[in-house]
């Protein structure tokens, strides 16, 4: 085509007036509808209506759509069909549709040039409607985070002007730059390390904004998964935990559970509980559930040996990082001992003429029961010549009461009884074989 038309200037120059050299210009905004008036050619031409029909003039172009026709009766030039400067052009700065429009007899081409103007008629549109970024707590401040940039088919001042987040959070910035070959780099900019424990998941709104007047903007969804490192130690619910079992429980009784948690999530989070290395002799009587924290004894434990057994747990978590807390267990008595009587002196045999409240025994009484439990009371089966008398503490005197009479008895079988006030009470006796010797009385 632009041969022909430096051939038919050539005509123009050797005086044959064929040709226009100059072509005629009009700019018309896209998306006009069909008829939209463009400019009135013929005036522009020098030519009056009545000579468009007279030389059957007609628009003649190359392309196989006619975008534009003419009106020979008025002699303007027309929109044939809606011009969309995006479908035709691209993103092409300039978008020019060039035509001649023909007249016969004689011969005569005037070209056309039609700039197709753009309008804001597109919103800027983001390729994913959402994108998910799975970012470790503690990155660093200044990380940066590649987003696919939002396109926009208008040119100029109605392509994409700026981006923005919305709401505006403390974490995130947003960064658009040319890379130098025309392509826009788009990325979030982290402003402060994340804490998985305060936010796990975040979500915001990136928004693309053009220069069009008004302006339109499109936006996707930014959805932030927050993961986890293992910054946190475990946190036992008590420093000190206080348990009590019976001495008779048996063996696998729970005497209590201890739990602790861990705000870091997956692994650093899955706790397993030990006893920490110490007290070997108190651990040996229990066990304790490396899952559940619950603490189990091993076998019958003995108020009378140990009444308070001391632990010391460590809750671990998947990343090796611990706690400790201290457990006591307290053995409860129970009434499994009967008293003991325990003889210290005693004299066998005795004159018959003693005077009444010689001692003839010295005994003490115990109970390895503690509480009620270990509490004693004593007393003597039906017994007239003998009588017990507290001496110190828990020791008791075997005294004689009244005159002994070795005619009319030799011997005195006193029967001393002790008993615990437990529930039931538990008891034990001692019998004393009291020998009378004569006297010449």
């Amino acid at each position: 085509m632009a041969a022909a038309r430096q051939v038919l200037c050539l005509w123009a120059l050797l005086g044959v007036p064929r040709v226009r050299c100059e072509p005629i210009r009009y700019s018309v905004a896209e998306e006009g509808e069909s008829g939209s008036v463009v400019a009135d050619v013929a005036e522009d031409a020098g030519l009056a209506p009545a000579q468009l029909s007279a030389r059957r003039a007609r628009i003649a172009s190359p392309a196989a759509r006619q975008h534009f026709r003419l009106e020979r009766g008025s002699g303007r030039l027309v929109v044939a069909e809606r011009l969309d400067r995006e479908e035709m052009c691209g993103r092409s700065r300039t978008c020019t549709l060039a035509f001649e429009l023909l007249l016969a007899d004689p011969l005569q081409f005037l070209p056309i040039e039609v700039s197709v103007e753009d309008i804001n008629d597109h919103s800027p549109v983001f390729p994913d409607e959402r994108v998910i970024f799975k970012i470790a707590e503690l990155t660093e401040s200044g990380s940066r985070f590649p987003v696919e940039a939002a396109q926009d088919p208008d040119i100029g001042s109605n392509d994409i002007q700026a981006y923005s987040i919305y709401p505006e959070n403390e974490f995130f910035t947003v960064s658009s730059q040319n890379d130098g070959e025309g392509n826009n780099v788009l990325q979030l900019v982290l402003q402060q390390p994340l804490d998985r424990e305060e936010q796990s998941e975040m979500d915001f709104t990136l928004v693309a904004t053009d220069g069009g007047s008004p302006p339109r903007t499109g936006s996707t969804q930014i959805h932030i998964i927050v993961l986890d490192v293992n910054d946190n130690t475990p946190i036992f619910s008590q420093t000190v935990y206080i348990g009590h079992v019976l001495e008779n429980a048996p063996e696998g009784s729970m005497v209590l559970r201890v739990v602790a948690n861990d705000a870091d999530a997956g692994i650093n989070g899955d706790i397993s509980y030990q006893f920490s290395q110490g007290a070997v002799q108190s651990q040996s009587a229990f066990i304790i559930d490396p899952s559940s924290g619950e603490i189990r004894i091993t076998k019958p434990l003995d108020f009378e040996n140990v009444q308070k057994h001391e632990l010391s747990v460590r809750a671990v978590d998947g990343g090796g990082l611990s706690a400790l807390c201290k457990v006591f267990v307290e053995v409860l008595d129970v009434n499994d001992n009967a008293p003991e009587i325990v003889v210290s002196s005693f004299s066998s045999p005795i004159p018959e003429n003693v005077a009444p409240g010689t001692v003839v025994a010295l005994f003490a009484v115990r109970d390895q029961d503690s509480g009620v439990n270990g509490e004693i009371s004593c007393a003597l089966e039906e017994q007239l010549s003998f009588a017990l008398r507290p001496a110190f503490k828990n020791y008791y005197e075997l005294v004689t009461v009244s005159a002994l009479d070795r005619e009319e008895r030799a011997q005195h079988t006193v029967v001393v009884t002790a008993a615990d006030a437990g529930s039931p009470p538990l008891s034990s006796s001692h019998t004393f074989s009291v020998d009378i010797s004569d006297v010449n009385d």
